[in-house]
């Protein structure tokens, strides 16, 4: 059995695997390790093949993501101070090479073999087979990537598209970006569109605190908020709630423009599958498209929910089983 290790490498989280080789790898184990629970990620990985029972000698393969630029190998986290390098991982498991990429690329690697029950569709339109695709992911961070049909291959680009600038549309937004300039100097797309993004968004539109008694500084405080908007407990988190789906919407409609994303836009990330009553609410695709003249165009692209948890690790692993 050919034994190959993917690792997804969040801000917050990270899962390792090991899959059997395959044209759509087979997990066979896999761990969660808080990001920052070990002194570096290779004596995670180590601890994990322990932890498994699994020899690194079985191991063919490697590919790990990670949440940030991949320069030469190694990857400094962008939300968290932790050093993800491809050499130091490749000496632990003793093989020759192990290959590194952004998360948004390894995610983007699982859209090939991501099956029908794993997607949700959000706007059901035929894709174009020769189209290139968006992926855009929120959760501790906010990722984005493209793949574009490059003779019979298709290519996967990394971005840092989350840390480009916010682009408000509305005055409620815009009252956002002026709370947001405040405290950062500059507002990007990741301090809305993602976890932390959606307590930046409730300080900023209520500075008084929440109805709901939620500790804002507290590492769980978006899921509380999220929960708090679903239940009506508090109008200032449903609104907040209101104002993330939209923002979410708008950016994924900008990189659909972008990559010009006739083969489909892709919805992933932690936040997505556990927000799909508001996701389905209308107000997203409402963002998604309002981008005239360009909204026929954008009303054409199917836009689907990736449903599957452990996408990334999947597409790490099949990025191994392919390269």
């Amino acid at each position: 059995m050919a034994n190959v290790l993917a690792g997804d490498v969040g801000g917050t989280s990270t899962r390792l695997g090991i899959f059997e080789r395959a044209p759509r790898p087979a997990l066979l184990v896999m761990r969660t390790y808080g990001t920052r629970d070990y002194a570096s990620i290779e004596a995670m990985t180590a601890a994990f093949l322990h932890d498994v029972g699994i020899p690194a000698s079985s191991v063919t393969a490697a590919c790990f993501g990670a949440a940030g630029p991949v320069i030469n190998g190694v990857a400094t986290l962008t939300n968290t101070p932790v050093r993800v390098d491809a050499h130091a991982i490749a000496d632990v498991l003793g093989l020759a090479r192990l290959s590194l990429l952004n998360d948004l690329e390894a995610l983007a690697h699982s859209v090939s073999v991501l099956s029908n029950d794993e997607l949700l569709a959000l706007q059901d339109r035929r894709a174009d087979p020769s189209g290139s695709i968006a992926v855009i992911a929120a959760g501790t961070g906010l990722g984005e990537a493209t793949l574009h049909h490059i003779g019979d291959r298709l290519v996967v680009k990394a971005s840092e598209g989350g840390r480009a600038d916010f682009a408000a549309r509305t005055e409620r937004e815009i009252t956002v970006l002026r709370a947001l300039t405040r405290e950062f100097g500059r507002a990007a797309v990741e301090h809305v569109v993602s976890g932390p993004g959606l307590v930046n968004i409730h300080k900023a539109l209520r500075s008084a605190g929440c109805d709901a008694k939620i500790d804002l500084a507290a590492t769980d405080a978006p899921s509380a908020l999220a929960e708090s908007a679903s239940a009506r407990k508090c109008s200032t988190c449903v609104e907040a709630m209101e104002l993330f789906i939209e923002a979410y919407g708008a950016e994924a409609g900008n990189l659909a423009l972008r990559a010009v994303a006739t083969g489909g836009v892709y919805i992933g990330g932690g936040i997505a599958p556990k927000a799909l009553d508001w996701l389905k609410n209308g107000s997203f695709l409402s963002a998604f498209r309002a981008k005239a003249p360009f909204t026929p165009l954008l009303e054409s692209m199917p836009v689907r929910v990736i449903l599957n948890p452990h996408a990334g690790l999947l597409g790490a692993a099949h990025y191994c089983s392919v390269s």
